[in-house]
């Protein structure tokens, strides 16, 4: 084995490996790492003797190893925060009342327009240290509050910037189809003066790696969406879309029409709906930061979910102004106590399916040997204290690509 190679033993794992039941535990667990990439994870008393010989042995002590954790939806990169907006829902206004009245997604844009590339980072460093301090290895990242070409592409180039200040996996996705600026009277000279030319550029600098739209009455119509989805495709550019979160246009058809990696939100998707993304392989992607923080009460469909066998991941939102929840953990609580769901379709949800939602399932969201060797190491005696505590970080270390990160 090569120099630097690491063996973790005495160690629980919750491998998450879909061909074995539930969470794919292995009590008395071992976990071999070369080059990065794992090489055996499983039984210790099944650990080939050669690689202990020559790696350093790691006793976990009996601590779990889980994959690291994937945020598949965020926003993280934003400037300045939307405080008041939530004292005005508060006091009573709606989401949609707040994004009438020039407030919502656009109220963030003069901030990031205004800020330089330096002062982005700056402030988006703090939200993702957060996510990472609790075991996320990999984070997805979109722009969306620039709203012209050139401060689109800004953000993007900040998403990729934050792959180099810290030891984390960054997907860059292009919202540029996220809202209308108040420049714009309508929204078919912003699709095509700034949208689709963005999407181009975009792609040429090599700065997306999918495409996302919010397909919604307060944003864009679905057929407004197909001319986004569609120059995408010509690009070969993976899709993902913003559906069925205040009412139901189709938005999750529409995501499964197209072959879309994920349809997100979706607490109004409807049965045809969840049919079409079970046949499309499209993951429901759950976000109850923004369910809780802007009082929905209308839930997304889990069970019809469950009933059509539709992968569900679970990610923070984290934005300025519907979730500024930078949580994995406490999103995983609130999937379980908001929306139902199990510990292992929580925990799923943050591993194997958020991999899945992101395209990345291949390389990572499980502890199997080939994949990228992305883990968390916690300090815990049953996973279900995962999902089941609150304000509480259990984290012992967590390993990016083979090396540990953060240690306790």
């Amino acid at each position: 084995m090569a120099e630097g190679d690491r063996i973790w033993t005495n160690a629980r794992l919750a491998t998450l490996d879909p061909r074995l039941i539930g969470l794919g535990v292995v009590e008395s667990g071992a976990l071999a790492v070369r080059d990065g990439r794992i090489l055996f994870a499983g039984p210790a008393a099944e650990l080939p003797a050669p690689y202990v010989a020559r790696a350093e042995v790691v006793d976990c002590e009996g601590r779990w190893i889980t994959p690291g954790f994937v945020d598949c939806h965020t926003h993280l990169v934003h400037a300045g925060n939307r405080a008041r907006e939530f004292e005005m829902r508060l006091a009573g206004a709606t989401y949609e009342e707040i994004a009438r009245a020039g407030g919502g997604i656009v109220s963030s844009v003069s901030s990031v327009r205004a800020a330089s590339e330096d002062d982005l980072v700056r402030e988006s460093l703090p939200r993702l240290d957060a996510l990472l301090a609790e075991g996320v290895t990999t984070v997805e990242i979109k722009s969306g509050y620039g709203l012209t070409v050139e401060h689109e592409l800004k953000i993007l180039r900040v998403a990729r910037r934050l792959r180099e200040e810290r030891a984390v996996s960054v997907t860059a996705t292009y919202l540029g189809a996220h809202a209308l600026p108040p420049e714009y009277k309508s929204r078919a000279d912003f699709l095509r003066e700034v949208v689709l030319p963005g999407l181009e550029a975009a792609h040429a600098a090599g700065l997306a790696d999918a495409v996302d739209g919010f397909c919604e009455g307060i944003a864009f119509s679905p057929e407004e969406i197909r001319l986004v989805f569609d120059a995408a495709k010509k690009l070969g550019l993976p899709v993902k879309l913003h559906a069925d979160q205040l009412s139901n246009l189709s938005g999750a058809a529409l995501a499964a029409e197209y072959g879309a990696l994920s349809a997100d939100h979706l607490e109004y998707a409807d049965e045809r709906g969840a049919a079409a993304m079970a046949r499309a392989g499209t993951v429901a992607v759950l976000l109850p930061g923004a369910f809780y923080f802007i009082r929905e009460t209308k839930k997304p469909p889990v069970d019809l979910f469950r009933k059509h066998g539709v992968k569900i991941a679970l990610a923070t939102d984290n934005n300025p102004g519907t979730s500024p929840l930078t949580s994995v953990l406490l999103t995983m609580n609130m999937g379980a106590t908001l929306f139902g769901l199990t510990v292992e379709e929580c925990l799923a949800g943050v591993t194997r399916e958020a991999a899945r939602a992101l395209g990345r399932q291949p390389e990572i969201g499980t502890l199997e040997s080939g994949k990228v060797a992305d883990l968390a190491i916690w300090d815990i005696e049953d996973p279900a204290e995962l999902v089941y505590r609150m304000g509480f970080n259990p984290l012992h270390a967590r390993v990016w690509r083979g090396r540990a990160q953060v240690q306790a």
